[in-house]
């Protein structure tokens, strides 16, 4: 019986695996401050701030036709939050949440040339999301989370959704709730 659960454990992880192996994540890094001085267990309920927005993807190269990445990105972090015990509540909020995201197709990177073994410029296009949360009281920031990728061009809805999901789940994380 115990040989039996082991087998069907590690049948479920080697799909879980198989299935993030499928969407690209390596290159996404997350990384996340919060104010020592905040009381994190105090926090229940949150707003947004005004319309967070992604910046314009000029070349339409990282966003597909038709998928929106700021209600998806929304999406991501409601969902993260009331995970966390947070409840949505506009009208007296403990944090506001706000994010923002910006993508630099033009990026340019030192990279090693395999066959001459000289570091030559490449474009490097690169994306970066900032999610930060403010005590509604103070006005002060009391944490800021960071994810940065190198951004994959013209993706496919289901590749930009994973990989979107991956840094918001990562990124919320660490925030200490």
């Amino acid at each position: 019986m115990m040989n039996r659960n082991y087998t069907l454990l590690f049948a479920v992880a080697v799909m879980l695996l198989a299935g993030c192996a499928s969407v690209p994540t390596k290159d996404i890094t997350v990384d996340a401050q919060a104010n020592p001085k905040a009381n994190f267990s105090g926090y229940k309920t949150y707003a947004w701030l005004g319309s967070a927005a992604i910046l314009n993807d000029a070349y339409g190269q990282w966003e597909p036709p038709a998928f929106d990445a700021d209600a998806e990105v929304k999406y991501l972090i409601d969902r993260e939050l009331r995970k966390k015990g947070m409840l949505q509540n506009s009208a007296d909020p403990d944090v506001i949440v706000a994010f923002a995201a910006g993508i630099d197709m033009d990026a340019l990177e030192l990279q090693m040339d395999p066959q001459s073994k000289m570091e030559n410029l490449a474009n490097v296009p690169r994306g970066g999301l900032v999610i930060a949360m403010v005590d509604s009281n103070s006005g002060f920031v009391i944490w800021l989370g960071v994810a940065t990728a190198d951004i994959q061009e013209q993706p496919d809805t289901k590749t930009v959704k994973a990989r979107l999901e991956y840094a918001v789940t990562q990124l919320l994380r660490l925030f200490p709730k």
